[in-house]
């Protein structure tokens, strides 16, 4: 990835003589119109986000050594962006250096996560968002999850499950571009047009296919070669794409000028939109214009949760994930020792947390449509963890009916997490999802939109077996209900000021891998690359299986439970299973001991810190950090 640019002024140059602050100042204006002068008499027409980008050398008498390894993490003072694919997050940060507020830098990182990995994301889909202002503390939830169209109904799929995870019946009413557009509207500072163009030049131009990607598109291989518009992308020639080579998607690049150009409005009440509507009703889809126009990105304060010190702010349902999280730390701080979380013992007291908190998740679902305020309250509450805590025997584990599970899981898959922080301590937590790889598998043509089949995170009243609990009521399909969701973007705050970002993509995976992030940096003490790169473990409670991770992952590293805890799990009667696989992890630590002299900026009387930030992008993917 190359050095990392720091800021004009390092940790002892605040103090250096007014000479050299001017010399700084007389080389940034000689710089400046230099490149002025460039772009008046070459004519250039780029937009100002890929001027700035392209002048970037300008500043690499501005470097430090990354004491980390570049492909696993980044240290900075000013910007950090934890993407899933390294240009991504570069493209974050060229944003970032070009005074974009995070949330500019979201918008471009995530259209360009959808054009990179399209297996898990894009405009076609829909997710969660938390935004942290430095200037307010305020932290907002933008809750753009997909709706169920308007002529969806309880038993839509009572003759035909499949069609709850696959083709045009699965679709859900894509809502990515009116989340990124609500957010935009009130935080951002760039031109919405100019956040689209390294998206738009990636589609139309081609970018080449990551090891990840193509591994992605090896496993849905047959689902690519049956659906024209992905194999038009994904098997150009009949054969699917391999890593390194080149992937194009022109209509893709179309539809995004258009958007850039036109707003959201050419995609909700407009061709695009149209377009796209035809698609998926020639495929035998109800989705209509009706419902596009009729989408509503809902805004509220974050759900905050105040656990073992820190104050985590998450988003409400239908996300289960900050639920999730509150319970499962609220159970390990109800014990009365201090090392709750410590060792063998902490890995199997946290495995029977989660058998608890996933026994009461499926309670919940979309409070517009559902009364889960007595859930919620449990979940939240200490004296209800307590409770929990003292079911638990550190010398054995229980069968599923131990914990009172009464409704199966919905199994929900795929997803992108990036993590942004700017200048200003602004910082983002996104979690973008078209559900399962590659959606409903279907591209609309027209438009170059792969379809989400986020119609899949439902229950169904039909979809029973005599080897599963009964679906969820509270899950059941409505029109322009949200289905619930595993999504756990954070923002972790410690004494008023900003500590980390956090969030994760993997499914029913998520909500567990995040945790164990969380506890091995801010309570533990890991290291942020060993915090993220730490083996996990994951529980579903049915089947009653605790799954190890024992694979190799992309950059080559070997990611296993150690045989010492394996065994201590089983001698409690845990049943084990290797597993090649699970949530994906990306995390932003702000070091708040011994803040660095004058490095804070004042917002209205308030102070706020700028410690080093640290980024790391998991390595179980083939994504990389960016910082300046």
């Amino acid at each position: 990835m190359g050095d990392i640019q720091t800021p004009f002024l390092k940790s002892g140059e605040e103090h250096k003589s007014n000479k050299k602050r001017w010399r700084t100042a007389i080389l940034f204006f000689i710089s400046l119109t230099a490149l002025t002068l460039i772009f008046v008499t070459t004519g250039h027409n780029s937009s100002p986000l890929s001027l700035w980008v392209q002048a970037g050398d300008v500043w690499k008498s501005h470097k430090v050594t990354n004491k980390l390894e570049p492909s696993d993490a980044v240290e900075a003072y000013e910007g950090v962006v934890a993407a899933d694919d390294a240009r991504c997050s570069q493209i974050g940060v060229s944003v970032l250096k070009a005074g974009g507020h995070a949330v500019d830098a979201a918008v471009s990182v995530a259209l360009c996560e959808g054009v990179l990995n399209p297996m898990a994301s894009g405009i076609g889909g829909g997710g969660f968002m938390v935004v942290r202002s430095a200037a307010t503390s305020r932290t907002q939830a933008f809750d753009f999850r997909e709706t169920a169209p308007a002529a969806a109904t309880q038993n839509m799929y009572q003759n035909n499950l499949n069609d709850k995870y696959t083709g045009a019946l699965a679709v859900g009413v894509p809502s990515e571009i009116a989340g990124l557009y609500k957010a935009w509207l009130e935080h951002g500072r760039l031109p919405w047009k100019t956040l689209f163009q390294p998206a738009i030049r990636l589609a139309k131009d081609g970018f080449k296919v990551s090891p990840y990607l193509a591994s992605s598109i090896s496993g849905s291989a047959a689902a690519i070669k049956k659906d024209p518009g992905l194999q038009k992308v994904y098997a150009p020639n009949g054969e699917i794409l391999l890593a390194g080579e080149t992937c194009y998607n022109h209509q893709l690049g179309l539809s995004l000028e258009a958007i850039a150009e036109s707003g959201p409005e050419v995609f909700y009440n407009g061709p695009i939109g149209d377009a796209l509507v035809k698609d998926v009703r020639a495929g035998g889809g109800i989705l209509t214009m009706d419902d596009l126009r009729n989408y509503e990105v809902k805004v509220t304060e974050a759900l905050e949760v105040n656990a073992m010190g820190f104050n985590i702010f998450g988003m409400p349902s239908p996300s289960s994930g900050t639920l999730g999280l509150a319970m499962v730390l609220n159970i390990l701080n109800a014990y009365e020792d201090t090392k709750e979380a410590k060792g063998m013992l902490g890995l199997h007291r946290f495995v029977e947390a989660l058998k608890h908190m996933f026994a009461l998740r499926m309670n919940l679902g979309d409070p517009d449509f559902v009364d889960i305020s007595k859930t919620a309250s449990e979940m939240l509450s200490p004296s209800f963890a307590k409770k929990i805590q003292e079911k638990i025997f550190d010398n054995m584990t229980f069968p599923s009916e131990y914990y009172i599970n009464e409704w199966s899981q919905v199994q929900d898959h795929g997803t992108c997490h990036f993590c942004i922080v700017d200048a200003d301590r602004n910082a983002i937590s996104l979690t973008t999802t078209v559900n399962y790889p590659f959606g409903g598998g279907m591209v609309s043509q027209a438009t170059g939109i792969l379809l989400n089949n986020e119609m899949a995170d439902f229950a169904v009243p039909t979809e029973v077996s005599p080897d599963s609990l009964p679906p969820s009521p509270a899950n059941f399909i409505a029109p322009n209900k949200r289905p619930l969701s595993s999504m756990t973007p954070l923002i972790i705050v410690k004494d008023g000021q900003l500590a980390g970002v956090i969030g994760g993509s993997g499914g029913l995976y998520i909500t567990p891998a995040v945790i164990q992030v969380f506890l091995n940096h801010f309570i533990l003490g890991m290291e942020p690359l060993d915090a993220v790169q730490s083996p996990r473990v994951y529980h579903k409670l049915m089947p009653n299986v605790v799954y190890y991770e024992n694979w190799t992952v992309i950059n080559g590293d070997h990611i296993e439970l150690s045989d010492d805890r394996k065994e201590f799990l089983e001698e409690r009667g845990h049943v084990l299973e290797a597993k090649s696989g699970g949530g994906v992890s990306q995390f932003i630590v702000q070091t708040l001991t011994n803040p660095i002299a004058n490095r804070r900026l004042s917002y209205s009387h308030k102070q706020v810190f700028k410690g080093m930030l640290t980024g790391v992008s998991d390595p179980r993917k083939d994504g990389k950090p960016a910082a300046y």
